[in-house]
């Protein structure tokens, strides 16, 4: 559809909006709502995606496109006259980490998620031109494979350094409302969009078959949520770095987020252990609060030239971000190099879940199951295959097989699936191979 009427008439308003809020960001946008009309949400439905879960309605999107023209143009009545009500949002929950924790996801309804790609299209023109460079989550344009390549860059040109890991507890359930108006108050004041933005904060939530109404927090897993998290962590975190930390410090530092997950790079041993100290009092200000443990000091400089273990070098000290292990390994110059590989407790989770589905799904057809099989492990390639984590990604490769002919296997009493009779399975309907679908550039390796 790019290239139609209306989506270059979407895209004007937007280049426009985004134009003033470069050229003046001391502006504050008090009329904006006018933007949203029926062939914007058009546009927005368009962008919001279709095989989503279903919110509390059950309306799927295919229901809703059946009356598409009258549901939008009622939609934009509503929101611009007050008299839209945001619906409680449903929640579900997925595994974390390990898979010991569960994380808590709201879905909202198709025509919520509809409206709040609307809203969020329209803050994006004006936040994208505040936000700083240390920021890539859920931008345009930037992804975590982004972040993970400046990050690796920064190190290696540094010789390593002292990383900062930051990990803040429950941070969409604890975000605070008050806290995220007075910084929306600095940029944007439409009332017609603050006031929906209001409602989705302050909209139920239903669990287990309870309507609650928390007094803080947005739901992870809505649309908007993404960016309000960002706005959030732009003046609690990234502006309060660049502009009062950096200028500080004595040595060289970076900050890397993506969402809210962060770390942070010094050159200094003594900068790092001051930043260390005042980083809990700076969230407790804003209502957020760093986990004692899994907020940590990482001393990852990199290893002399002829270091050892064997010599009693120990081994190097390493950090988590993204869902990797970061870590210091002999590249084939013979000198070092920051290597990274898929975090362990990823790499378990992942494959308890291949495992689950293998199991779970093993009634289904044969082709059905390879077709879905299909898309995981290129999914899984696409974020993990990145250079030096072709062990990791061949790895699972192996196991999902392994899983796939086991539950095969059992299918019936009768009829086993032997491993001769599933390299034969192998041969017609073969499994995509590991492969690196991030490339990253050689760094010097010299001590």
């Amino acid at each position: 559809m790019t290239g139609t009427k209306r989506f270059d008439e979407v895209s004007t308003k937007l280049q426009r909006i985004a134009m003033l809020a470069r050229k003046h960001p001391e502006w504050v946008f008090t009329t904006l709502a006018h933007v949203i009309d029926e062939d914007f949400l058009k546009e927005a439905f368009r962008r919001t995606r279709k095989n989503g879960a279903t919110g509390v309605d059950g309306e799927t999107a295919a229901e809703y496109e059946g009356d598409l023209q009258a549901r939008l143009a009622s939609l934009a009545d509503r929101l611009k006259s007050g008299t839209y009500r945001a619906p409680p949002i449903r929640r579900v929950f997925i595994p974390k980490g390990d898979g010991t924790k569960q994380r808590p996801i709201g879905i909202p309804t198709f025509e919520d998620k509809v409206l709040q790609r609307a809203v969020t299209m329209v803050l994006e023109a004006i936040y994208e031109q505040d936000f700083l460079d240390c920021s890539y989550g859920f931008r345009p344009g930037r992804s975590a494979h982004d972040a993970l390549k400046a990050l690796r860059s920064e190190i290696m040109s540094m010789n390593g350094g002292w990383v900062v890991e930051l990990d803040i507890e429950s941070f969409f359930d604890t975000l605070e409302h008050h806290q995220l108006r007075n910084f929306l108050d600095l940029r944007v004041r439409d009332g017609v969009i603050r006031r929906a933005i209001g409602k989705w904060c302050n909209a139920g939530v239903l669990e287990a078959g309870a309507l609650k109404y928390p007094d803080e927090g947005t739901p992870q897993g809505g649309v908007i949520s993404p960016l309000l998290a960002n706005i959030y962590l732009h003046e609690v975190l990234d502006k309060w770095f660049v502009r009062e930390v950096q200028p500080r410090l004595e040595g060289r530092a970076s900050l890397f987020r993506y969402a809210d997950d962060a770390v942070i790079v010094l050159s200094s041993e003594a900068d790092a252990r001051r930043l260390l100290a005042v980083l809990p009092k700076r969230f407790g200000r804003f209502g957020l609060r760093l986990h004692p443990e899994k907020t940590r000091l990482v001393r990852f400089t990199r290893p002399p030239l002829h270091w050892s273990a064997k010599n009693g070098g120990g081994k190097p000290e390493s950090f988590d971000f993204l869902g990797f292990t970061h870590y210091w390994a002999r590249a084939r110059t013979g000198g070092w190099s920051m290597k990274s590989k898929t975090a362990k407790a990823r790499f378990t989770r992942a494959i308890k879940r291949i495992r689950a589905w293998c199991r779970e799904n093993r009634h289904w057809s044969i082709p059905d199951q390879h077709g879905a099989l299909v898309r995981k492990l290129r999914g899984h390639y696409g974020y993990y295959g990145i250079t030096g984590n072709s062990r990791a990604i061949t790895e699972f490769e192996h196991q999902t097989r392994h899983a796939w002919r086991k539950w095969l296997n059992r299918r019936s009493d009768k009829a086993g699936m032997t491993w001769a009779l599933f390299e034969q399975l192998m041969q017609r309907l073969p499994l995509p191979t590991a492969r690196i679908a991030h490339h990253f550039r050689p760094a010097s390796a010299n001590a």
